[in-house]
């Protein structure tokens, strides 16, 4: 039996435009609410006249799979019985865009750096990004590859 949730995200946005001799060009800034979290001030990419200095889809698009994965590894860690001291990545989106204006995201590239405890069990926490990524609930949502390019130590 599967199991469905919710999530609910609510958008606004409020026209300030700027015309200009060609065109009119609306503000790309926009606020997303989530009940109960802090309102995300969220733009485009400034390649696409957006405030580069607030987030813009494709960073949190590269960031639910980033965070994703890394759940999903710490998951499948602790079903090993892995001790992981500390998780970080690297991550990277490459996004292609069309001579019509439409794009995509084609490939995500993740370079997860994991410290263990376990010496003896660096190879298996290495090997365990295959099954987090198998389990990854955003992963699992894309249509574009996924590729990790793993590291794993044990502290001294």
């Amino acid at each position: 039996m599967a199991f469905k949730h919710l999530f609910k995200t609510k958008l606004n946005w409020s026209s300030t435009t700027e015309k200009t001799a060609i065109k009119r060009r609306y503000s790309k800034t926009h606020q997303i609410a989530i009940e109960g979290k802090p309102v995300l001030n969220v733009s485009a990419a400034k390649a696409f006249k957006g405030d580069p200095a607030l987030y813009n889809p494709e960073d949190l698009l590269l960031s639910a799979v980033v965070s994703c994965h890394m759940m999903s590894y710490l998951y499948v860690c602790s079903q090993n019985e892995i001790d992981v001291v500390s998780y970080q990545d690297n991550a990277e989106a490459d996004l292609e865009v069309a001579h019509d204006g439409s794009g995509r995201i084609v490939e995500i590239r993740l370079y997860p750096k994991v410290v263990i405890v376990q010496k003896d069990k660096t190879a298996l926490a290495k090997q365990l990004h295959a099954k987090a990524a198998e389990l990854c609930f955003i992963a699992n949502s894309c249509n574009f590859p996924i590729i990790h390019f793993p590291t794993c130590e044990a502290v001294d």
